[in-house]
């Protein structure tokens, strides 16, 4: 599995879609609004803890809009709200409704780890959040709260419920496989929900600040494990905005996904761009050295300088991570700083 190449004869533009230098349009934006989590996930956070960016160095409401807006003008039009743990951040429901206000954004999600979220369902459908992602990587009990560190796996089926009552669907569940702690859930992952849930594996990717092992299960394993007991069949083209490769169950008729950035490359058709909530726009997921555009805001940047600073980011996007290659490099950082 290679890298993409730059494109030869390629520019870089001021006007237009925001495009790299590997004629990469760049059209999802993942908004990471808090690095906090309520949870303390084995394999995304160290278990002595860590520490968190305190409120001044976050990124407000007003400052995550003019990023937002700047980026919609260049082509951005989903926003997925991510963490840490989004529904941690106060008044959050506020930031989804000036969001769906701004000139271009058709689409704005959530991924959730479900705890506080039931409670909260209608105030985010009437401020216009249109679905969720639900992580979940067990529905084992006791599995649940060994691998979360204390959650409970009841307030997370609960959102679920929630957010498909009050019409936020299709639910999306992200289960990260992790060779050796929950890879024998895949088939109780599939058979808990029924054909309105989408069940997704996500193969685990190694993160120097945490753990840099390759303990991924190759999506073609789970794929045959579950072809078992099943008959998998390749739906016509991939779900949504993101990577999935989707396959739907001929029995039962439910849709799962398959997210493998490990085995299954996907770097060469990246539309996506992460703003972690320090600011720090991460142009590829494994990378963390761009400068912040808090800083650039707060220094009295006009709109104007905020789009050509984003523009001179995206350009410089690498070609992809390098977690797959044998020339192994982990990915920076921990992951709940990404928010994924």
């Amino acid at each position: 599995m290679s890298l993409p190449k730059p494109v030869e004869g390629l520019t870089r533009r001021e006007r237009g879609p925001l495009l790299d230098r590997f004629a990469r349009a760049h059209t999802y934006l993942r908004l990471s609004v808090t690095d906090r989590c309520n949870y303390r996930c084995t394999y995304c956070m160290p278990a002595s803890g860590l520490t968190w960016l305190k409120r001044e160095d976050i990124l407000s409401f007003e400052e995550i809009v003019r990023i937002v807006r700047a980026l919609a003008a260049m082509g951005v039009r989903t926003v997925r709200l991510t963490g840490g743990e989004p529904t941690i951040r106060s008044g959050l429901p506020d930031l989804v409704s000036q969001l769906s206000e701004i000139d271009g954004i058709d689409d704005i999600a959530m991924t959730t780890n479900g705890h506080l979220f039931a409670s909260r369902a209608q105030a985010f459908a009437d401020a216009g959040l249109k679905r969720i992602n639900v992580s979940l990587d067990t529905v084992d009990p006791d599995q649940f709260a060994a691998i979360t560190r204390g959650g409970n796996l009841a307030k997370v089926l609960e959102a679920i419920d929630a957010a498909q009552a009050v019409g936020l669907g299709p639910v999306k569940i992200n289960c990260v496989v992790v060779g050796g702690l929950n890879d024998e859930q895949v088939h109780e992952m599939v058979e808990t929900f029924g054909p309105e849930v989408i069940v997704r594996f996500i193969e685990y990717m190694p993160f120097g600040g945490n753990d840099d092992r390759k303990k991924h299960v190759p999506a073609s394993e789970i794929r045959a494990r579950l072809a078992q007991r099943y008959t998998l069949e390749p739906t016509s083209r991939r779900s949504g905005y993101g990577p999935a490769r989707n396959y739907r169950i001929v029995e039962t008729g439910q849709v799962i996904g398959f997210i493998s950035p490990m085995t299954e490359h996907f770097c060469e058709a990246c539309n996506r761009l992460r703003l972690q909530a320090d600011g720090h726009l991460r142009t590829c997921l494994s990378r963390d050295g761009t400068p912040s555009l808090r800083d650039v805001l707060r220094a009295g940047a006009s709109d104007e300088e905020i789009s050509r600073v984003l523009r001179g980011m995206v350009w410089q996007k690498v070609a992809g991570h390098e977690a797959h290659l044998e020339t192994y490099r982990p990915f920076d950082g921990v992951m709940t700083s990404v928010g994924g």
